[in-house]
């Protein structure tokens, strides 16, 4: 394969990556051995499962590991969930088991 062909076909994977990433994208900050941090993780994960199975990517920090990413996201409390995507940017923060706050502060319709 010639430099130009290796070119264009690396163009068109990335197209693709890009394609196939989920439209829905989240960043869950927590700390590290708190019970309520523990909690937010399982039900996260689980909600997500539930209300948009195969649609979004969930990301989890703990704090103490990512100071300056917390600090750019302007995270003050934990476990604090943020909406990286569809925009516009939203928070949550608690242990996620109220779902219907939950659903309600990311805009997410019922699951069916």
């Amino acid at each position: 394969m010639t430099a130009p062909e290796r070119g264009a076909a690396k163009a068109a994977s990335d197209t693709d990556a890009a394609d196939a990433l989920p439209k829905h994208h989240y960043r869950l900050y927590v700390t590290s051995g708190s019970p309520v941090s523990s909690r937010a993780v399982v039900n996260a994960r689980q909600f997500f499962e539930t209300h948009l199975p195969g649609e979004h990517r969930l990301s989890i920090f703990d704090i103490g590991q990512h100071v300056a990413m917390a600090r750019e996201d302007q995270v003050f409390a934990s476990p604090t969930l943020i909406r990286l995507a569809p925009l516009p940017r939203r928070r949550f923060i608690g242990d996620m088991s109220d779902t219907a706050r939950l659903r309600a502060s990311l805009g997410i319709a019922p699951a069916d």
